[in-house]
């Protein structure tokens, strides 16, 4: 499995499941990477990633909703849900999502390499930013020079 789950052009869906784990494995990566196998094998899927730090979070993408909802009345899939609640996690939310956009055209590694650096000064200037680009726009202007301007603007709404 790829690290960066290879979607196709939007729209599709992203099933976004983030949790706190309790003390131990107690059969939970064994389990993990089961529903991952059976996950991949049902019609719509599209791919998984995974992160777990203290908060796990990990997104499933959909080709449709009805592939979701089948996903989630599997019945194994609802055995390692109800293992979930009584063993593995101590809280634990589950988001939907319609993406409509992927990357705005771009893929990592495809930008020019000026625009990492833009990005690192950013970080050095603003490193505040980067803990709530939820609620900041940021603007990365390239220019074809050797330094890059930098704006960002609190999104008020």
């Amino acid at each position: 499995m790829s690290f960066i789950a290879n979607t196709p052009t939007p729209p599709y869906y992203a099933v976004i499941f983030t949790s706190h784990r309790t003390e131990g494995d107690n059969g939970y990566a064994q389990m993990a990477e089961k529903m991952v196998a059976l996950a991949s094998n049902q019609p719509g899927f599209l791919g998984v990633e995974s992160a777990r730090e203290d908060v796990g979070i990990t997104v499933s993408y959909w080709s449709d909703i009805e592939s979701i909802k089948k996903w989630k009345v599997n019945v194994e899939h609802q055995e390692a849900q109800e293992m979930g609640r009584k063993k593995w996690y101590s809280t634990f939310k589950v988001r939907l999502s319609k993406v409509e956009h992927d990357g705005y055209g771009l893929r990592f590694g495809q930008l020019p390499l000026k625009f990492y650096g833009c990005l690192r000064r950013l970080v050095m200037v603003c490193p505040s930013s980067l803990s709530s680009l939820t609620t900041m726009e940021i603007r990365l202007a390239i220019q074809a020079t050797r330094s890059c301007s930098i704006t960002y603007s609190k999104v008020t709404s």
